[in-house]
Order: C-alpha cells, then sequence, then structure tokens
C-alpha cells in the first residue's frame, strides 16, 4: 500500500521548512545544488525571498494560476514536501516538480503518493492533457519513480541541469491524460499485492 498524503495550500511554516530540507546538502544534492553563491537552488522561486518579501512576494508565488504549488503531508499531518505544476494553458500541459524533503521517508514511497496527487489535480480537477517531468541524470530515484508511474520518455536534453557548477543531461517524460487513468489502476493494484 502507497502511504496516505495530502495535497495542501503552503503556509508560511511550511516554507520555511523547506528553506531548511534544501540547505541539507543531502536534500540539494538529489534535487538542483546550490549556485554560485553558495546558496541552495529551487524550482520557480526562492523561499527566502518569499518569506523575507512581505505580502506582495507571497501572492505573486501562490497566487498564480500557472504555477501551482502544494505542501505535502503525510496521513500523520506532517508536513513532508512540495509539489508544484507549472502550467502552459494553451497547451493544456504542465511540468511536475516534486521534492519530499523528509530524508526518513524517503524510498517509502511517499514521492509516488504525492506524483499521484498532482496526477489527479492536473488531470481530474484542471483538464491537462499532457504532464511532464524533466529529471537530470543525476537523480536515479526520480527517474525510477515516473517510469514506474507509467511516464514515458519522449527525449533526452542535453546540459539543461546546472547544479554545483557542473551542467548534466537530463530526460523529458511524458504521460497523457487517456493514459493516466488505467496506469493509476494499475500502480495501485501492484501496491495492493
Amino acid at each position: 500500500m502507497f502511504p496516505e498524503v495530502t495535497l495542501t495550500t503552503p503556509t508560511r511554516e511550511d516554507v520555511q521548512r523547506l528553506a531548511e530540507w534544501l540547505n541539507d546538502s543531502e536534500v540539494n544534492e538529489v534535487w538542483y545544488g546550490v549556485g554560485d553563491d553558495g546558496k541552495p537552488l529551487h524550482a520557480s522561486y526562492t523561499p527566502e525571498a518569499v518569506l523575507n518579501g512581505g505580502p506582495e512576494a507571497w501572492t505573486h508565488v501562490f497566487n498564480d494560476d500557472n504555477r501551482i504549488i502544494f505542501s505535502i503531508y503525510s496521513e500523520s499531518g506532517e508536513h513532508i514536501g512540495e509539489g508544484q505544476l507549472l502550467v502552459e494553458w494553451p497547451l493544456l500541459e504542465a511540468q511536475a516538480y516534486l521534492l519530499v524533503g523528509r530524508k526518513d521517508l524517503w524510498h517509502h514511497h511517499y514521492g509516488t503518493s504525492g506524483m499521484i496527487g498532482l496526477l489527479d489535480h492536473a488531470f481530474n480537477t484542471l483538464g491537462l492533457h499532457r504532464v511532464w517531468v524533466d529529471i537530470p541524470e543525476y537523480n536515479e530515484p526520480g527517474m525510477h519513480m515516473a517510469r514506474h508511474m507509467g511516464f514515458v520518455l519522449e527525449g533526452k536534453l542535453r546540459k539543461t541541469h546546472r547544479k554545483n557548477n557542473e551542467w548534466f543531461d537530463s530526460d523529458a517524460l511524458g504521460l497523457l491524460a487517456e493514459e493516466y487513468p488505467r496506469r493509476r489502476a494499475r500502480l495501485l493494484k501492484t501496491a495492493a499485492s
């Protein structure tokens, strides 16, 4: 069985925890590493800038229909990660991002559960046609999870992820709305057995 998770609107405390996770070298090592300034990188926004930027900065990041950000909570009510959908409305597609910041929960299917929640929202709530992920070559657990969930390799992207002053290739994998129900059912069936 996959663990149950809930996707919720982020709070300031969630963003503060995310900033702490990103400052952990093991976490940012599987994420985007650090920038030239030595600070951890994150997708779509910088947690410290949002926390220090006042209400306008918060609204700009968390009330954007083109960038939908969720905090991921475990069934026991603990904040464990973040999920994002970067939506291209004219194409009815989104790029998905997912980070489980709680290292003690890595390799226990919390990422898979969080991604199922993101995909449910993308396909069932937003009515999108396609969701894709861009997984750098150094993130082997992320690649394994995407393939296990039924994402299909669509292409290799050369030197697209800069991490710790080095460029890495990545794989673009996609999942279509018409494929998702069957793949979701198969995934849940294997988890139950």
